[in-house]
């Protein structure tokens, strides 16, 4: 039976029956206007993380960590930027080490490559993360201009997260869908989540 390897959120750990298989590609969509960098960031307190940031530098992620209402981990951030973001991160990753954390927020520009060779690095990076027993969790903005490639990325990945915001009168309502979950089981309902300094899940209706 593959191991499973906790997120770092306690009760979300407990709906998923201990966590993630290792060696999974974790997809977390999510409007560009929400908070889910948050559930990124409580993501590595969980183990160590690399974390490849491709539109902030590595001061604003630090920075951002920092003021987590909730403890966060102490993850290597690293700015992907210049011609070559694939080969960039690819060289990255490669240094993982056993039973780690890759973040990859967002993963937008990196679809936006050709496709072939985004393909190519999905592959190179399913590899990595079965032999080295690792995660890797990439943001994908869900937002007005969506990369070609997002069907690719969602197909590929072992487990989708899905975020939704609604307004309702005055109040801003956010829930995770978890539709697809390879060596193990998809949500049949969605959990209601608080995303304001930290990441908050209603249990109201939790029986136990």
């Amino acid at each position: 039976m593959t191991r499973r390897l906790p997120t770092g959120i306690e009760v979300l750990d407990r709906k998923l029956d201990g966590g993630l298989p290792e060696g999974s590609v974790v997809t977390v969509s999510a409007p560009p206007a929400s908070q889910a960098e948050l559930l990124l960031y409580q993501f590595t307190a969980a183990r160590e993380t690399l974390y490849l940031s491709t539109d902030r530098d590595e001061t604003a992620v630090a920075e951002a960590l920092e003021r987590t209402a909730e403890r966060t981990g102490s993850p290597d951030v690293r700015r992907i930027q210049g011609d070559a973001p694939l080969d960039h991160s690819r060289r990255l990753f490669r240094r993982l080490s056993e039973g780690s954390n890759l973040v990859v927020d967002p993963v937008d520009p990196l679809e936006r490559q050709d496709g072939s060779r985004y393909r190519n690095f999905l592959n190179d990076l399913q590899n990595h993360l079965h032999n080295t027993g690792s995660l890797a969790f990439l943001h994908c903005l869900d937002g007005r201009s969506v990369a070609d490639a997002r069907d690719l990325t969602e197909h590929v990945a072992d487990v989708v997260f899905q975020l939704h915001t609604e307004y309702s009168g005055d109040a801003v309502e956010t829930r995770l869908a978890v539709p697809k979950f390879r060596g193990g089981r998809a949500l049949p309902e969605t959990i209601k989540l608080e995303l304001t300094e930290s990441v908050r899940i209603d249990t109201s209706r939790d029986i136990a």
